[in-house]
């Protein structure tokens, strides 16, 4: 389970030296840090904004005070600070960190155009100067100023990029590349450096334009939100309003081709939105009284009035913002591993170079720098061996591959919280679902109205819609619908009133009407009567209705998602078992499971029995991923080798939990995510051949002498722009599920 929102913050002031206080506006998005020293505000930024989005939907809610620590909450502005002495906050030095900066940024398009511009003038000096050499057009130092132009033009990416790990004390590939570059000039090698540093430049292009392809993403998702919103007064007068500035309660109308500005429920009107920014989902989805609105969706046809349920800082689009740039940040497994080696890796490279220049040259007795009578120096060998050992493909192997696929279900419906979700989901054999809302809509139907006697079943009919109308329980809801779907009357209610724990009651004409439970009908004159009557099928619920001359029941079944089968189906054709772990009655859940063909039923359980029975399955060497929304499901997520939450009617506790989020209660895309992890997993594992194969062929043959530095060079940049390429296809893929 996850921590009370103040604990949180109070470890992460514990963890973080120099850090004495946090001040957050939920409102402005913003976080002020109280600092007493130097600290590296690069590195505590990524921390402090991955800490905040974990506890900001939960600020409202009332603090828990840790030991030895102040919190202070006024409206939209929580402050804690940690242990400290009367004079110590007089010393402090507050820093705002806008939280907004990295959602609303644009995405730097321009990035990898200068790179690829900065490739192409390399190509190109670096040809002229070839060609002024090779057919004597010109002086010798014209070739030299042609090839020398060419070289700095490549090399600029990689100083930029080296001189600030050197100012941190680190050096990676890009120092490599440089010094190699270095090394061939040093020998006279002018081709052999333009085309190493052509190659690397044009790489950094093809990756950055890969990451661009990534953001665009998340800016399109940002664009699709409107900036102004149309507010309508109790007047029914209208205003122009700033999108932030709206408050939870407030009337948006929104026409025909405009965006809905953030979440809400249809007060008034009709309409359908386009929500495939959101779902991926192309058909247009109605819209009628009492449905809910997305911010990010476009509404199509029909004026509609909704009010706001939720601040546009909390909306649907913002939440998907905020869960993907976590997600970018948030790395694989494998991710991490390439990270730690990569600083090491750069220096064995060198000292392994450094290493082998002495023994080709003292005790081979090669020469030590000029190639002479078609024997390679040892210092060639060595900047040829730096070239082909630097882990530049290596390096990009899997990130490259994980963002791509971020990316992709982002656009089709599917919300990857980190890298380690998209690898792990691929490893699954077992898929444990809760049953309502995830396997069933949550949303309960009118199966049958019966009366007794028969009859009279439309007064029934009546009579329940009339009493339900002024409730909002789902019961309620689903027979107002059906109600209003058969056109029946709509009767007046007198000294209407609730009855704790049974039911609502209310008079018509002066007569008493009771609506509620069979409890009604087992205290009073029909108390021997209602022993008669069968019970209601275990798989329905049924609401009883009891007036001055009528009897009868309206009998409600949960509806099963019509996609249901089909996905069990497909991942028992993958050999994944599916397991339904839910609280309803045995009876109930098999009748379920029957229908859509679960091949496991654990029925009754509560939810320490759902994390036991997970717990019991990975025990026995199943990977398990769980599929829920309730919070009774957040515990059985956490449990859960792969935790999924259903998007729209997931509890903020299951959605805190999960590292995959299903948006709008698509569990087919749980089928989308799972094929996604497959591919990404298998291009994840073409790169790292691609990467590790050339640069241990290259190895090999560059220590018997057989590779010329040109060819390292290409074998080497060539690499790298192939697992560039390869993990791009993971945003052109179709969704084969769809």
């Amino acid at each position: 389970m996850s921590l009370p929102w103040t604990d949180t913050l109070a470890n992460f002031l514990r963890s973080q030296p120099g850090v004495e206080g946090l001040r957050i506006d939920t409102q402005r998005r913003t976080v002020s840090i109280a600092t007493l020293g130097d600290v590296d505000l690069d590195t505590l930024e990524a921390s402090l904004v991955a800490t905040v989005n974990a506890v900001e939907d939960r600020l409202g809610q009332r603090a828990k005070v840790p030991q030895g620590f102040t919190v202070r909450q006024e409206g939209a502005v929580t402050e804690i600070t940690g242990p400290s002495c009367v004079t110590a906050p007089k010393l402090w030095t507050w820093r705002e960190v806008d939280l907004r900066e990295p959602l609303e940024a644009p995405a730097p398009e321009s990035e990898w155009r200068l790179l690829a511009t900065l490739a192409a003038a390399c190509a190109g000096l670096g040809l002229a100067g070839f060609l002024t050499d090779y057919y004597g057009w010109g002086p010798i130092w014209l070739s030299r100023l042609l090839s020398l132009l060419a070289v700095l033009a490549g090399a600029y990416d990689a100083a930029v990029d080296a001189w600030g790990n050197l100012r941190r004390k680190e050096v990676d590939i890009h120092f490599l590349m440089l010094v190699v570059a270095a090394g061939a000039l040093a020998i006279g090698a002018w081709d052999e450096a333009v085309l190493l540093l052509f190659l690397f430049s044009a790489s950094g292009a093809m990756e950055e334009f890969a990451m661009d392809r990534t953001r665009r993403e998340v800016s399109a998702l940002l664009k699709a939100a409107p900036k102004r919103a149309t507010v309508v007064d109790a007047a029914g007068v209208e205003h122009d309003r700033a999108v932030e500035d709206l408050q939870v309660g407030d009337c948006v109308r929104v026409r025909p081709g405009q965006g809905f500005p953030t979440d809400g429920a249809v007060v008034a009107g009709r309409s359908a939105s386009d929500e495939s920014a959101l779902t991926g989902e192309a058909v247009p989805v109605e819209k009628g009284l009492g449905d809910t609105v997305y911010s990010g969706t476009l509404n199509l046809w029909g004026a509609v009035d909704f009010k706001v349920s939720r601040l546009p800082s909390e909306s649907t689009l913002q939440r998907i913002i905020r869960l993907i740039e976590t997600a970018q940040k948030l790395k694989a497994p494998s991710e991490r591993l390439t990270d730690r080696f990569g600083t090491p890796y750069t220096y064995a490279v060198l000292g392994g170079s450094a290493a082998m220049f002495l023994v080709w040259w003292l005790g081979f007795g090669l020469p030590a720098f000029a190639n002479e009578d078609g024997v390679r120096s040892a210092f060639y060998r060595a900047m040829t061996l730096l070239v082909v050992a630097s882990p530049c493909a290596l390096v990009l192997s899997i990130p490259s591959a994980i963002l791509a696929a971020i990316a992709w279900g982002a656009r089709h419906g599917v919300l990857f919280r980190g890298g380690a979700a998209v690898e792990r989901l691929a490893d699954i054999t077992v898929v444990a679902l809760d049953k309502t809302g995830t396997l069933t809509t949550g949303e309960l139907a009118v199966m049958a109205v019966e009366s007794f006697p028969p009859g009279k079943e439309r007064e029934v009919l009546e009579l329940a819609n009339a009493l339900e109308s002024r409730s909002h329980h789902p019961l309620a809801r689903a027979i107002v619908r059906h109600a209003r779907a058969q056109g029946v009357r709509e009767l007046a209610v007198e000294d209407f009133s609730s009855i704790t724990g049974q039911g609502v009651r209310g008079r018509f004409g002066g007569s008493l009407t009771l609506l509620g439970r069979r409890e009604l009908l087992e205290h009073g004159p029909l108390a021997g009567w209602s022993g008669t009557l069968s019970p209601a099928p275990a798989e329905l619920s049924e609401v009883w209705v009891i007036g001055r001359d009528l009897v009868g029941r309206v009998l409600l079944k949960d509806q099963i998602r019509s996609e249901s089968k089909a996905v069990l189906a497909a991942l028992r054709r993958r050999g994944i078992r599916s397991v339904m772990l839910t609280g309803d009655r045995r009876h109930a859940a098999e009748n379920v499971a029957g229908e859509i063909g679960v091949d496991e039923v654990r029925a009754g359980l509560s939810p320490e029995d759902k994390v036991a029975a997970i717990e019991g399955m990975r025990a026995g060497g199943a990977r398990v991923a769980m599929v829920g929304d309730g919070v009774n499901d957040a515990p059985s997520l956490a449990a859960a080798d792969v935790s999924v939450a259903m998007g729209a009617r997931g509890s903020d506790a299951a959605l805190e939990q999960a590292e995959v989020i299903l948006m709008h209660d698509r569990i087919e895309n749980f089928l989308s995510a799972y094929w996604l992890s497959v591919r990404a997993r298998r291009i994840i594992r073409q790169n790292l051949a691609v990467s590790l194969g050339v640069v241990g062929v290259m190895i090999i043959a560059t220590a018997f002498g057989a590779v010329p530095l040109a060819v390292g060079v290409a074998a080497h940049e060539g690499s790298t722009l192939v697992v560039c390429l390869n993990s791009l296809r993971l945003l052109f893929g179709k969704n084969r599920w769809a």
